[in-house]
């Protein structure tokens, strides 16, 4: 992985950017960013690995990323929602909002468990 998305967002602005790099245990990743308009094609490649992959528990490391928009919200939901019987996502320390949207859209989604430590 270790991926880097830049792109412009208007005159002077700096340009959102999503960074993802592999855990060092291997059984997910860290975000560091944005996740919005400018990095969902980043954003859902690395949920599509995920659920390809074979890992019962799938870490997402979120503690530097500053925002998630709804869209971004719905991808990771969506991708819980191919995860076969048994596997499931551990979001780790998500923006606030994050924790929020998931609750208010998808409360009963059980492949979802949101650690804030």
């Amino acid at each position: 992985m270790g991926e880097h998305h830049r792109t412009s967002y208007g005159p002077g602005a700096p340009a959102p950017c999503l960074t993802v790099r592999p855990l060092a245990d291997g059984r997910g990743v860290r975000a560091a960013g944005e996740i919005g308009l400018a990095t969902h094609t980043i954003w859902e490649r690395v949920l599509e690995q995920a659920v390809r992959g074979g890992e019962t528990v799938y870490h997402l490391e979120l503690s530097e990323v500053t925002f998630v928009d709804v869209a971004g919200a719905g991808a990771l939901a969506a991708a819980a929602e191919r995860l076969g019987d048994g596997r499931r996502f551990v979001v780790r320390r998500p923006p606030p909002a994050l924790s929020r949207v998931l609750d208010l859209f998808w409360p009963d989604l059980s492949t979802i468990e949101v650690s804030m430590s």
